[in-house]
């Protein structure tokens, strides 16, 4: 319990110089943040080849395929994939670079305010990686940081629900819909607990940044006393069943994953704008094995690796030449300016500043209470 309790606190103080201190006391006391080890042994009948070791938090074995892929390409190469939350992505690469002067040879994740914390404060190597002349500018930092999905926020809701009713396609919709059909929703509605999801934060965040009556918005969940949870799955399960009528700013990978196998579920891209959040890859400056993390991230990004990613693992990827539905040319070819991607950029780090999210989750609270 002590032990949550101080991690807890430390999440708080992410960005302050206390931060940097008492990440290093709590690695002394936690060297082993809490992760999922699976060991992919190299396919190669009797290999002695090297070990790749990945830190990242896409599920494991939404992971399979992308390393059983590139392992039928490099069948020497063990690979130790740990599977953990976002934070304990950073404490872990920050801890061990500094202790120990050496860690995973790869991260994958997807709080791209924290990727892009890491690669700024000089705990991210530059790359050459071939074949990326045609890749987005605002999906990469100096060789250094690189976005490899594409994945929108979207507005879900349970279609017999509004078997009689329009769905919501623009926030200004939502937001009458929900003031002016306060009975009908009440207690329906789901969105991210901005205080436990930090791709709920960052959506928010990104929201006040686009959509200035965005805390009308707030306000009229709060009138239709909207459930927060800290992940997708249990709000996709729910407006799924019927439980909830409405979803906001749910990642919409796993919403078109989910749907897949839940036919009910109604999945719209919101036509005021969409935000698009994208996981970010990089190689630690000490990592073990470079050489390997640098391949598996040409991997990655390789017309072969994305394909991979869209197909198999089903997450929308960013490669210029894929087509498909899962891709970022099918998406701009649908949807065209109203997305707004999150550009791979130090100004990402503003929404670690403590002082800026306390104001964001202080509004937060009070739009929910005014009722």
């Amino acid at each position: 319990m002590k032990q949550d309790r101080l991690h807890n606190w430390i999440n708080r103080l992410t960005n302050t110089g206390i931060f940097l201190f008492i990440a290093l006391v709590y690695g002394v006391f936690n060297a082993q943040p809490s992760s999922a080890e699976t060991l992919f042994e190299a396919p190669a009948p009797g290999a002695d080849g090297e070990t790749l070791t990945i830190y990242s938090s896409l599920d494991t074995h939404l992971s399979e395929p992308l390393i059983k892929a590139f392992q039928k390409l490099n069948p020497n190469i063990s690979i130790v994939y740990e599977e953990m939350q976002t934070q304990d992505v950073y404490e872990r690469v920050v801890n061990e670079s500094d202790q120990s002067g050496a860690t995973a040879d790869l991260t994958l994740s997807s709080a791209m305010d924290l990727q892009m914390k890491l690669a700024n404060d000089g705990y991210a190597q530059p790359v050459n990686l071939p074949d990326l002349e045609n890749w987005p500018s605002w999906a990469q930092w100096r060789d250094t940081a690189f976005a490899f999905t594409f994945e929108p926020s979207v507005l879900v809701y349970h279609k017999p629900t509004f078997a009689n009713l329009i769905p919501p396609n623009s926030r200004a919709e939502l937001t009458k819909l929900l003031r002016e059909s306060s009975d009908k929703f009440f207690g329906r509605v789901a969105t991210y607990d901005i205080e436990r999801a930090g791709v709920g934060y960052l959506f928010l965040a990104m929201d006040e940044k686009n959509h200035r009556n965005i805390w009308d918005l707030v306000s009229a969940l709060g009138s239709a006393g909207v459930k927060l949870y800290s992940n997708s799955s249990a709000i996709l399960q729910r407006v799924s069943e019927g439980q909830f009528a409405l979803g906001y700013n749910i990642l919409g990978s796993y919403a078109s994953n989910w749907a897949e196998n839940h036919p009910d579920l109604g999945i719209i891209l919101p036509s005021d704008y969409t935000i698009v959040m994208s996981r970010i890859a990089f190689v630690p400056r000490v990592a073990r094995n470079p050489e390997l993390g640098t391949r598996f991230l040409a991997f990655l990004m390789s017309k072969e690796g994305q394909s991979v990613l869209s197909d198999q693992v089903r997450i929308p990827v960013l490669h210029p030449d894929i087509r498909g539905e899962r891709t970022a040319h099918h998406l701009a070819s649908n949807h065209g300016s109203q997305l707004r991607p999150i550009a791979v950029r130090p100004s990402l780090m503003v929404y670690l500043d403590q002082v800026k999210r306390a104001r964001i989750v202080k509004k937060w609270n009070e739009a929910l209470r005014d009722q």
